[in-house]
């Protein structure tokens, strides 16, 4: 594995007092947490229609009214392994409506392994009942509602 850094975009997308994140498992930490929905930014692709091909590809939804939030530097480790990833938040809303009205949902990754998506409730993070990932986001969102 060739050691770099990843950059990725992501989007904050609201629900009254819930959040749209995915849920993964760490099975050598053996801890589930939660990511907000987004990808990789390809070369030469501009960090904001990175996040809205992202959405489109994973759940089949674009994204209106798009808000810089901020960008992260996330260094972690993932199923034993070491990562670098710089992430680009945005806050965004669904065009598609009907998703508001779903507890949770399926896409797919790039890969074509399904993900579930699902709104959790900020308190729930806010509270340490799991994480939420990349760590300062939680920060970044309280800022913003500020």
């Amino acid at each position: 594995m060739t050691e770099h850094i990843r950059p990725i975009a992501i989007a904050v997308i609201q629900n009254d007092d819930k959040i749209l994140v995915f849920e993964a498992y760490d099975s050598v930490k053996g801890e589930t947490f939660y990511r907000p929905l987004g990808g990789a930014i390809e070369f030469g692709e501009r960090s904001m229609s990175a996040v809205c091909r992202e959405f489109e590809e994973e759940i089949d939804s674009g994204l209106d009214n798009i808000v810089y939030l901020g960008m992260i530097e996330n260094i972690f480790r993932y199923k034993g392994k070491p990562h670098h990833e710089i992430v680009i938040v945005y806050e965004a809303e669904l065009v598609n409506k009907s998703l508001y009205r779903k507890k949770s949902f399926y896409g797919k990754e790039d890969d074509n392994t399904p993900l579930k998506a699902l709104w959790m409730p900020l308190d729930y993070f806010k509270n340490g009942q799991a994480p939420l990932y990349p760590k300062g986001l939680l920060n970044m969102i309280s800022d913003h509602q500020a």
